[in-house]
C-alpha cells in the first residue's frame, strides 16, 4: 500500500463485526496513534481493563464512548457476552491500562474466542513497555525471549530463572517496584553479578530513567532508595567465555557446594569441575 492510499484510509469508521486490538501510551498520552483515536471515538463498545484509565485518553481528547471494564476479575464473565455483541454485528475496540492488550493481561482469552468463532480481528499497534526498553537498552535486539512478570510459585520461577542463566538471547521481564530488589538479588544468584542488564521505569513519562550495566551496579544503584514506576527489565543472554564454553555460574556453583557437602575439599573440588568444563581452577575455585 503507498503512502496515499494509506493517508486517505486513516479516519475510516471502524467495521462492524470486528473485535479492534488497540495499543494505548504507556505513559505520555501524546502517543496515541490518530488511528486509534478514530477507533476508540466510533466502535459501539470499548472494554478496557480499568474504565478510569481508559477515561483518561477520552478527557485528554474530549470525546466519550460507551465503556465496559474487562480485566483478570472478570473476564471469564464477560467473554461470552462480548462474542455475542460481535457476532451480532457490533465493533469492540480492546484496551489495556497501558500499551498492547493480551501483554500480560487477559485480553489473550478475549482474542482467542473471537478467533475461535471466525470473528475478524483487526490489531491497531500502538507503544510496548517490553519493546520500548529493548531498543533503549542497546543490548542485543535481533533475538530476545519475553517473561512477563515471573510466576510467584517457588519452583516455577526457579525453573525461568535457570533458564533465563543458560539462555544466549536477550532476555526482557516486567516487575513491580516493591519487588525490584527481591528479583534483582534473585538475578545474581542464578546469573552473577557481573551480567549485563537494563533497567528502564516510567518509560516515556516525565520521570523517565534507565539504570545500570550490570546487575551488581543496579543492586548498589537501589541498595537505600525506594523504588516507585513502572519496571522493564532487560537482560543479555549468556555469552560464550574460556574457549567458546558457555559457563553457568549458577550450576557450577551448585556443583561445587555438593562436592564439597559430598566430603571433597574446595580445591579437590575445584580441580574436579575445572577439568570437567575445561575451565581453569581458580575460576571454579573464586566462585565459591
Amino acid at each position: 500500500m503507498n503512502i496515499n492510499s494509506s493517508s486517505s484510509h486513516k479516519n475510516k469508521e471502524p467495521e462492524s463485526g470486528v473485535l479492534y486490538i488497540v495499543g494505548t501510551p504507556i505513559g505520555n498520552l501524546s502517543d496515541l496513534s490518530p488511528r486509534a483515536l478514530n477507533v476508540l471515538k466510533n466502535v459501539s463498545l470499548v472494554a478496557c481493563e480499568d474504565t478510569r484509565q481508559t477515561k483518561k485518553i477520552m478527557n485528554t481528547y474530549k470525546f466519550t464512548n460507551n465503556l465496559t471494564s474487562f480485566n483478570k476479575h472478570n473476564s471469564f464473565k464477560k467473554t461470552p457476552g462480548l462474542i455475542n455483541l460481535l457476532s451480532s454485528g457490533k465493533s469492540v475496540a480492546l484496551v489495556s491500562d497501558a500499551g498492547m492488550p493480551s501483554i500480560c493481561d487477559p485480553g489473550e482469552n478475549l482474542v482467542s474466542h473471537a478467533r475461535a468463532n471466525s470473528i475478524n480481528i483487526i490489531c491497531v499497534p500502538g507503544p510496548c513497555a517490553a519493546l520500548t526498553a529493548l531498543v533503549s537498552s542497546g543490548l542485543p535486539s535481533s533475538r530476545f525471549t519475553f517473561e512477563g512478570f515471573l510466576p510467584k510459585k517457588k519452583s516455577e520461577r526457579e525453573n525461568i530463572l535457570l533458564e533465563i542463566s543458560k539462555n544466549n538471547k536477550t532476555t526482557i521481564l516486567f516487575e513491580s517496584p516493591n519487588r525490584l530488589k527481591n528479583l534483582l538479588g534473585e538475578l545474581k544468584e542464578y546469573l552473577g553479578g557481573e551480567r549485563k542488564v537494563h533497567i528502564s521505569r516510567e518509560l516515556t513519562k516525565k520521570f523517565e530513567e534507565h539504570i545500570g550495566e550490570n546487575i551488581n551496579e543496579i543492586i548498589n544503584h537501589f541498595k537505600d532508595k525506594d523504588v516507585m514506576g513502572e519496571i522493564t527489565i532487560v537482560i543479555k543472554g549468556i555469552e560464550k567465555n574460556y574457549k567458546n564454553i558457555e559457563i553457568n555460574e549458577f550450576e557450577l556453583k551448585k556443583e561445587l557446594k555438593g562436592l564439597i557437602s559430598a566430603g571433597l575439599s574446595l580445591p579437590q573440588a575445584s580441580k574436579y569441575l575445572a577439568k570437567k568444563n575445561n575451565l581453569t581452577k581458580s575460576l571454579i575455585y573464586n566462585l565459591y
